[in-house]
C-alpha cells in the first residue's frame, strides 16, 4: 500500500469533471498571480495559500502533491514561481492517467 493510497482512504479523490478542473485551475492561477502583487502585504501570501489549498482540495480532492506545494509556497522568493498551477496540472494528469490505468497510483 502506498502513501497516496493511505491518504485516499480518508479522503477519496473527487470525480474529475470539467467544472471541478476549471475551478481548481482558476484558483491556482489566481493564487499564483495574486501572490506576486501582494508580497508586501503581511501574511497575504500565506492566507492565499491556505485558501487555495482548501479550494483545490474541495474541487479535485486531496492529493499528497498538494502538501509539498503548500510548504514550497511558504518559502520567500520561491513562492514567485507558479507552483500551485503546476501542482494542480500534475494532480489532474495523474488522476486522469489513473482513470485510464487503474493499477497505477
Amino acid at each position: 500500500m502506498t502513501i497516496v493510497s493511505n491518504f485516499n482512504r480518508f479522503s477519496p479523490p473527487a470525480q474529475l469533471t470539467s467544472g471541478r478542473v476549471v475551478v481548481a485551475l482558476t484558483a491556482a492561477i489566481v493564487a499564483d498571480g495574486l501572490q506576486i502583487f501582494l508580497q508586501a502585504v503581511p501574511f497575504a501570501p500565506q492566507l492565499i495559500d491556505v485558501v487555495t489549498m482548501v479550494i483545490v482540495a474541495l474541487a479535485i480532492g486531496f492529493h499528497v502533491l498538494l502538501l509539498p506545494t503548500f510548504v514550497i509556497e511558504l518559502v520567500p522568493l520561491v513562492d514567485d514561481f507558479p507552483a500551485w498551477t503546476g501542482c494542480v496540472l500534475a494532480v489532474i494528469a495523474l488522476r486522469r492517467r489513473k482513470g485510464r490505468n487503474p493499477s497505477t497510483e
